[in-house]
Formats: C-alpha cells, sequence, structure tokens
C-alpha cells in the first residue's frame, strides 16, 4: 500500500438499521476517501453481539449500494487488509493485548454484567 494512498472506513454496528447519521457519516467518508483518489472500506462492527439485528448486515449492504456509494474492500468483497468484521478480528489484536497486560500497561477485568451495569448507572452512562 502506497504511504500517501488516502483509506478511509465506514463500521456500521448492525444493532439496529441503518439511519441519516449512518448515512451521513458513509457520505463523508467515501467523499474524502473518492476526492484524494482513495479507498473507501466497509468494516462490520459486530462486537456488541447480545444487541445484533437479524439482517441488519443486509440492510447495511443494501442502503450503502441504493445511495450509490460503493466499498473498495469489505466483508463481501475482502481486500488485503481483512477480515472486515470486527469479531473475526480478534486473533490479530490478542497478541497485542496479551503484551499490554504483561507489560502492567492493561488488565483483566472479571466484573460480573451486573456490576459493569451498576458502575455505568452510578455514571449516567446507562447499561
Amino acid at each position: 500500500m502506497e504511504n500517501n494512498l488516502v483509506r478511509t472506513r465506514f463500521a456500521p454496528s448492525p444493532t439496529g438499521f441503518m439511519h441519516v447519521g449512518n448515512l451521513r457519516t458513509a457520505l463523508f467518508e467515501y467523499l474524502i476517501a473518492k476526492s484524494q483518489h482513495g479507498q473507501f472500506v466497509l468494516r462490520i462492527e459486530d462486537t456488541d453481539q447480545e444487541r445484533l439485528v437479524e439482517g441488519a448486515v443486509d440492510v447495511i449492504y443494501n442502503t450503502l449500494k441504493q445511495v450509490g456509494l460503493q466499498h473498495d474492500e469489505g466483508p463481501d468483497l475482502g481486500g488485503e487488509y481483512g477480515p472486515y468484521v470486527q469479531s473475526q478480528r480478534k486473533d490479530l489484536y490478542k497478541p497485542y493485548a496479551e503484551q499490554l497486560v504483561r507489560e502492567g500497561k492493561a488488565y483483566y477485568c472479571f466484573c460480573t454484567k451486573e456490576r459493569l451495569d451498576s458502575l455505568h448507572n452510578e455514571q449516567g452512562i446507562g447499561g
């Protein structure tokens, strides 16, 4: 890959259906890439497995197609820098996460979901 090649990424989460905010983000990323003769990459951000909506990935593909935003790389097209589904990238990230733990720069969390929800609620984040 050329060092000066512009690559932008649109990474929607299939936890709901596309909305105007998703489309705005996709359009900006697409226009930035194309204005610089670069590449527009689609990655599916599916790490919130509990909230996945069946059919949402198809809606993402169909919506982008309907509005004319053709990605250059993605789960359906492949590419040199895949996989393009976030949950499939775990093996790429794991050695780096383990290194951070070994160096004392990160730690494992053994909190229950209830504990994490409680902490979020205390901070006003919701859970």
